[in-house]
């Protein structure tokens, strides 16, 4: 297996792996199967495509549902001919031919993998090869339904650019790819099937004639264009995207009213959140209106500093008041006096918290009360909508090691379960394929279905360190602070920004914690050291300059230093951080 050529079809780059007749690829790929062959003149091949094989080694296509998924082919009878589809492409991992009179070579397969033309700009790595693992599906997931759309699987008979799924994953997307351009145009298709009450479609391009208006599906036309203005610093793209933004928010506000709630309406919830056979306990439902008033109040204020930023004065007083409102409104319908919310489940914490929608000295409370369902379950029970917030949320409240016990999970529900199954891209549920080998429900079971990878940021931003600061957009000024935990021993990123490469690697060696960082030139950092000491850490082996010190400030638990662009290299004992960072041990009961 290995790569064999670069081939740009339809202007999409493009990679070429070798695919022997009826193996295993190394990932479920997208795009098709390159066909050398010789024959007899109206001789036929079939080509047929499959994500999984069934437990007992049966080719299963039963989740694509009415997508044939086959490609047959009519020989001329020539000496040697080539056939590659020209008007389709499957989402595949294994290929089963049919007809051939003779037994084909491995040579005379190609597997041709097709996506939209983005250069890869983010690296992740760690001392887990599972999150490592991890880390190669999420990528290759992206690549696999970035194809001119953002689609949310690309086998089925679906193919669609659902909203959605765009949003939770833009962040993610960005570290992993320049998406710049990428989105720049759907961006367009998003303003161009809007409608003129505001309403944005579940999917778009609009194949669905109509359907639409579900919060955390259409606020991508406000989040995702703030996501590629932080990642890439071009405030043209909120400039664009300004009417689209404010049509939407005012939808919104049509239907919340004078009471500020949005209550009712058609909306997808916190979907494929844990569900339960359990008499006791059924899911981990939480509140569709909770849900719709968190989005109507964080798209709000994220309106208004957008419109802040653009020279749109009046506006940003506006929509700034309206989310602080919203806020007011959600705290008296949804949060008890004692900081309990009437759905008491993750997700809901996770967005009260994430969104500020919570006055200050009930938001610890709250954080207690995620934390203790984390423990109480220990794992996730999140949907698409609470799962990409859930670890930032845990750590940002101080339960980092309930966000590193959720990644390293194995178990059904978590990242790392799919895993352990073999996956090579990102599912659809977390039990797309149970441990007994069976299969999820054939209606909805896609095994490239990028939504949970969305848990790429927090490995970016969090685990190795490289955060964008809102102030300072594009990594003009980048935020350095490394959180080791979770029982790793290291942790390494690096991201190709407009100004060149940034780069964050961590590492205990010894007794002692390293911190090495890539500033590139004409930006500026700051570094946060954790747990450490001025006096005692050093760069590049010798004690700290006077031009570093004097960019020194002490914070609880740590340092901080002001850094222009080079390469660092930070050394102190690491002891204290060990200490600090210990695994999440749940109790046996």
């Amino acid at each position: 297996m290995g790569i064999v050529e670069d081939y740009f079809p339809c202007r999409h780059k493009s990679i070429c792996l070798a695919l022997p007749e009826g193996s295993l690829a190394d990932s479920a790929m997208i795009g098709w199967v390159r066909l050398k062959v010789k024959g007899n003149k109206g001789d036929q091949i079939t080509l047929k495509f499959a994500e999984v094989l069934d437990k007992e080694g049966n080719f299963y296509t039963a989740n694509l549902r009415t997508a044939k998924a086959t490609d047959i082919y009519t020989l001329k009878g020539e000496e040697d001919e080539v056939f590659e589809p020209h008007f389709t492409f499957h989402g595949f991992r294994y290929v089963k031919i049919e007809g051939p009179k003779t037994t084909l070579a491995m040579d005379q397969l190609t597997g041709v993998v097709i996506h939209s033309d983005m250069k890869p700009t983010g690296t992740f790595s760690c001392s887990n090869p599972m999150v490592n693992q991890l880390q190669h599906n999420i990528q290759w997931g992206q690549k696999g339904n970035f194809l001119d759309v953002p689609t949310d699987c690309p086998q089925r008979d679906e193919r669609l650019g659902w909203t959605g799924d765009a949003q939770v994953f833009s962040m993610t997307a960005a570290f992993n790819f320049n998406v710049a351009a990428f989105y720049t145009k759907w961006l367009g298709d998003v303003s161009a099937d809007q409608f003129p009450d505001g309403k944005v479609p579940y999917v778009i391009p609009d194949a669905l004639k109509g359907a639409g208006g579900a919060t955390a599906w259409a606020d991508a036309c406000i989040i995702v264009p703030w996501t590629v203005y932080l990642s890439y610093g071009d405030k043209r793209i909120l400039e664009r995207q300004y009417p689209s933004m404010k049509a939407w928010v005012e939808y919104m506000k049509g239907k919340a009213g004078d009471s500020n709630l949005w209550i009712g309406g058609t909306h997808f919830g916190d979907w494929l959140a844990f569900a339960s056979n359990a008499s006791d306990y059924t899911g981990a439902t939480t509140e569709k209106d909770l849900i719709a008033t968190a989005y109507y109040s964080y798209s709000s204020g994220l309106l208004g500093k957008i419109a802040g930023i653009i020279g749109q004065k009046e506006d940003a007083i506006k929509y700034t008041k309206l989310s602080e409102d919203i806020k007011k409104a959600f705290i008296q319908e949804f949060v008890t006096p004692n900081g309990r919310l009437v759905s008491h489940t993750q997700t809901a914490y996770a967005l009260a918290l994430s969104f500020n929608l919570l006055p200050e000295n009930l938001k610890p409370i709250a954080a207690g009360f995620l934390a203790d369902d984390v423990k109480k379950f220990g794992h996730l029970t999140t949907g698409f909508v609470g799962t990409p917030i859930l670890c930032k949320t845990l750590s940002a409240t101080g339960h980092d090691d309930l966000a590193f016990m959720l990644l390293n999970r194995k178990q059904y529900p978590s990242w790392l379960y799919p895993i352990t199954q073999g996956a090579t891209t990102i599912w659809e549920r977390w039990d797309g394929q149970k441990p007994d080998g069976t299969f999820q429900d054939v209606g909805m079971n896609s095994f490239n279905h990028y939504s949970y990878g969305a848990i790429g940021e927090w490995m970016y931003r969090h685990v190795a360190g490289i955060d964008i600061d809102p102030e300072q957009p594009g990594y003009k000024h980048i935020l350095l602070y490394p959180h080791p935990g979770g029982g790793l021993t290291n942790a390494s990123a690096e991201i190709t920004t407009l100004y060149g490469k940034v780069g964050s690697n961590w590492k205990f060696e010894g007794d002692d914690f390293v911190y090495e960082v890539q500033v590139p030139a004409n930006t500026s950092a700051t570094v946060t050291l954790p747990y450490a000491k001025a006096e005692q850490v050093t760069e590049k082996s010798q004690p700290l300059s006077p031009s570093l010190k004097g960019n020194m400030a002490q914070i609880q638990n740590g340092i901080t230093l002001k850094l222009g662009s080079g390469s660092y290299s930070f050394r102190y004992p690491g002891s204290d951080l060990k200490a600090a960072t210990t695994e999440y041990k749940a109790k046996k009961k």
